[in-house]
């Protein structure tokens, strides 16, 4: 028992006007006992009342799954001479996610994907579908091209305005 435990203990004590209190915890021994500071005030006295500890086993931190998404690599110094992703990636037009969910490549599982890279799409053509919620949100292209680049694998999570597609206008 450390001093502020045995503080609080007295303050309690105090607090509830109790006169005496004896405590064992292993081989702690405390005895309190208070002084009455008035010949008027009566001194009640009362059998211990004995309480038994009930051990309570730790209560385990939740498992928490935390989804793994693509791993991000990172940036390289580019050689002179080939081309720099960037540029290769300057020209394309982007689809962003409109909101935070789970990215699909197919309608249903077994099913085969929407779209390949190099797929030619036209605009308001399904490219994929984001689960929020447990709902299924059909992500339509904006533009009409071929797909270069796929940003996000099937089942990965995706954030709001996360790149989803590269398409090279047409």
């Amino acid at each position: 028992m450390n001093q502020k435990e045995l503080r609080e203990l007295i303050e309690f004590l105090v607090e509830k006007d109790i006169a005496e209190f004896e405590m064992e915890r292993g081989d702690l021994k405390l005895h309190i006992k208070r002084g009455v500071n008035s010949a008027a005030t009566p001194i009640i006295q009362a059998a211990p009342v004995v309480t038994q500890a009930v051990p309570v086993a730790p209560i385990p931190a939740p498992i928490v799954a935390v989804p793994v998404g693509p791993a991000i690599e990172p940036a390289k110094a580019a050689e002179p001479g080939a081309p720099a992703p960037a540029a290769e990636e300057a020209n394309l037009h982007i689809v962003k996610s409109p909101m935070v969910g789970t990215f699909y490549e197919a309608p249903s599982p077994g099913a085969p994907p929407f779209i390949f890279v190099g797929d030619s799409v036209k605009e308001g053509q399904v490219l994929c579908i984001i689960e929020a919620m447990k709902l299924m949100n059909e992500i339509e292209a904006d533009a009409s091209g071929e797909i270069a680049k796929i940003f996000v694998s099937n089942g990965a999570p995706v954030e709001y305005g996360m790149a989803l597609f590269g398409i090279r206008k047409s």
